[in-house]
């Protein structure tokens, strides 16, 4: 049985990689290389000022203490360190198509982790559901990514829950260099929708500070609107509270949509006001266009 398992788990990595190898290869490649390759600049040394040097680069401080012109030298940072921070928690394994939330970030997550193998970038994982379930450190090379991509697929988290302040503590607290943080999740938070996200907010200014912090949501089609199907019992996956709906009510249907609606624009607004970047995807459509259409907004805002 477990051998059966594992041949199992090893196909379905192994399509994993031929698809996003090839969407990586002829798609994405330029796109995730324009946008995070070589983007920083390193301090190296300081050293004499020389003719020619520009002004710019000088160490007005060590100037001052020497009495002797000095400049900053600097390295560009050509390695990356790329983090996926994933949701697990059970509200991802909803779906009312043929792919469900957890399956469309695990996809995802394979297609950001072979770009940046691509690139020759380090790669780490962090699964959370109500408390950090897996963390994999960032190295490079095939088999490390291979590992990844099976956690994502396969893992099987232990808490039911959703707490991204407490996986953005754990970002900041092993993260000690700067790097491209990819926060992918749902967004289905505990409590007051919008109470929780204002609660969420510093913690998203301070990892968007110490990091190049981005937000991807993935979403559900009957997430944002209901369909007139009668009576309906929805159960929240997370705390197993049910709720019966009148679906062939109107009223009902429009105060759902609206609600999930408003739910939408205050995520987009709290990832505005903190200063970080969100994707938005829905298990409805490809994720591929909406990759690539912010690869490239985020190369033309940068100047790349």
């Amino acid at each position: 049985m477990e051998q059966q398992l594992t041949k199992k788990i090893l196909k379905k990595v192994r399509q994993i990689e031929v698809r996003t190898r090839h969407l990586v290869d002829d798609t994405l490649a330029g796109s995730y290389h324009s946008v995070f390759k070589g983007r920083g600049m390193n301090f190296d040394e300081v050293r004499e000022y020389v003719p020619g040097d520009s002004i710019r680069t000088i160490d007005w401080n060590v100037t001052a203490r020497t009495g002797v012109p000095h400049v900053k030298k600097f390295t560009e940072e050509r390695e990356l360190t790329i983090l996926l921070v994933i949701d697990v928690s059970n509200s991802g394994l909803f779906g009312s198509g043929e792919e469900t939330k957890r399956e469309m970030m695990a996809e995802l997550g394979s297609v950001l982790a072979f770009s940046a193998v691509r690139n020759n970038d380090k790669v780490g994982l962090v699964l959370f559901s109500d408390f950090v379930e897996l963390y994999i450190p960032p190295k490079k090379g095939r088999s490390h990514i291979l590992r990844v991509i099976r956690e994502i697929l396969f893992f099987r988290p232990r808490g039911r829950g959703t707490d991204i302040g407490q996986a953005l503590d754990f970002v900041n607290r092993v993260s000690k260099r700067k790097c491209v943080t990819f926060l992918v999740s749902d967004f289905c938070l505990p409590g007051d929708f919008s109470q929780s996200l204002e609660d969420l907010m510093p913690k998203l200014r301070l990892t968007g500070r110490r990091h190049d912090l981005i937000g991807v949501s993935v979403t559900d089609p009957r997430e944002r609107e209901l369909p007139d199907v009668g009576l309906l019992t929805l159960e929240d996956a997370e705390t197993g509270e049910q709720i019966l709906l009148d679906t062939g009510d109107d009223w009902t249907r429009k105060a759902y949509a609206n609600l999930a609606a408003d739910q939408h624009q205050h995520l987009r607004t709290t990832m505005g006001k903190s200063g970080i970047d969100l994707l938005e995807l829905s298990t409805d459509s490809s994720y591929i266009a909406p990759l690539i259409g912010f690869f490239r907004s985020r190369s033309r805002r940068i100047g790349r």
